[in-house]
């Protein structure tokens, strides 16, 4: 494959980052003017082999099965690449050592591809040639054998990985910190808890979120220096991440600080999920403040994602409150979503208001949670939000709430003449006294960050 063609693997894989909904909000994304977007991605495939835009559509993914599990496409099968996803195939051992020597070449994307392939190999070829790649004089090599090593999870590498740390270059450091993570042997939580104050930005953030991931909670304190210290957000953010992981119950009061307090809105954000996830209700008045009043709509979200996730029931008066006044539908979406999972009653005012909210979004998540709730004093208001709902969801997520909060099957049944089958369906369910079942998917809040 010549350098040209394959360029489009470094395409697709930069856009298959790029539009990733784990990397951050689509609504955010400028995919025509990001590096590697999809301008980028359709003109490098215009005239590429298919084994190479196979590959390249792969990069993309597109759900569980991939592009490949299709019946049909617009590529004819590369049997390679579609028995690898099941673990069958391998390289050969002559390919292996093509792609170990593809790591030295000049080009950047086929360096870049070598890697990827030569991640998803399996053999003791693979260790043994990225490891030997780690005292390369090229430190781009090196870089890549770190890089290679933790993508294979390659255990025999630990110690030279544990070396790699002091290497001069700060990326072949900062891969072989990841590495370790990556490969998760507690040998590595002394080494990198020591690298934790690099020079390098990029080493520090692979440090922290190496210890996030090897569950060492001696790392807490340093990771607490870190979020109250460091200059850069992504360290603090991803020290944050870490301290969550570790569930690190003496970070609390430092997490809450910097919720309070840290300038940057994602490493805010991260605090808030890094406090939801510790089982400590101290830092209950730092969530309820952000959610209340913090600037950043994704900070006030995951506040009130954090107060349900920790089942803070003295919290519900206060998120019932915020609904009124919040500005976001997104963030009414979570805070009425925050009132279902704690499902106290008496349902709030505020909640059953947020049935005739002007987004619909928000407005089946107000009914699923009056379903959780089940407080019959929130029948009216959801007879009057079923008679004028025209969103489909709403109407079964209304439904729904009405069976859970006690309404009689006499009511139920004018819905039987509705229009909509899976209306008259839930209808039926609830005069059959099937309650418990659910006519919509449930609804959840946006996916939690990840550094």
């Amino acid at each position: 494959m010549g350098a040209n063609m394959i360029r489009l693997i470094g395409a697709a894989l930069a856009a298959a980052v790029t539009l990733s909904p784990a990397a951050q909000p689509a609504s955010s994304v400028d995919v025509a003017a990001a590096p590697g977007g999809i301008r980028d991605l359709i003109a490098a495939a215009q005239g590429a082999p298919a084994a190479v835009c196979a590959l390249a559509a792969g990069a993309v993914g597109n759900g569980w099965g991939g592009w490949y599990d299709a019946p049909a496409t617009a590529l004819p099968r590369s049997d390679w690449w579609h028995s690898r996803r099941d673990g069958r195939a391998t390289a050969s051992p002559e390919d292996v050592q093509f792609l170990l020597e593809s790591l030295s070449t000049d080009d950047a994307c086929v360096r870049e591809l070598a890697v990827r392939l030569l991640g998803i190999q399996d053999t003791s070829q693979v260790a043994g040639g990225l490891t030997q790649r780690l005292t390369a004089p090229d430190s781009t090599v090196r870089m890549l054998g770190a890089l290679g090593l933790g993508l294979v999870g390659a255990k025999s590498a630990v110690a030279p990985l544990i070396r790699a740390i002091q290497d001069p270059a700060a990326g072949t450091r900062a891969d072989a910190v990841w590495a370790l993570g990556r490969i998760g042997d507690g040998r590595a939580v002394r080494p990198v808890s020591a690298v934790i104050g690099d020079r390098s930005a990029l080493v520090r953030q692979a440090a922290a979120g190496t210890l996030g991931q090897l569950d060492s909670a001696s790392a807490a304190p340093a990771l607490l220096r870190l979020l109250r210290d460091d200059t850069v957000a992504a360290v603090r953010r991803t020290a944050a991440w870490a301290l969550g992981q570790l569930e690190a119950r003496e970070s609390m009061d430092g997490l809450a600080a910097a919720l309070k307090g840290d300038r940057d809105p994602t490493v805010r954000e991260m605090c808030a999920w890094a406090i939801g996830t510790i089982n400590d209700r101290t830092s209950a008045p730092a969530l309820l403040q952000a959610a209340r009043s913090d600037v950043d709509e994704s900070v006030r979200e995951m506040a009130a994602w954090a107060i349900a996730e920790r089942d803070d029931h003295a919290a519900v008066a206060g998120l019932g409150e915020m609904i009124a006044s919040e500005r976001s539908a997104r963030v009414r979406g979570t805070l009425a979503w925050a009132l279902g999972q704690l499902g106290v009653q008496p349902a709030p005012k505020g909640l059953i208001d947020a049935l005739s909210d002007s987004d619909a979004g928000v407005r089946m998540k107000a009914a699923w949670a009056l379903s959780e709730i089940g407080d019959g004093a929130a029948i009216p208001a959801l007879r009057t939000a079923l008679a004028r709902e025209q969103d489909p969801r709403g109407r079964k997520a209304e439904i729904r709430a009405l069976i859970h909060s006690g309404e009689r099957s006499e009511r139920l049944t004018e819905l039987l003449e509705s229009k909509d089958p899976e209306v008259r369906a839930a209808a039926i369910r609830g005069i059959a006294g099937r309650s418990g079942v659910d006519p919509w998917p449930w609804p959840q809040p946006r996916p939690r960050p990840f550094p």
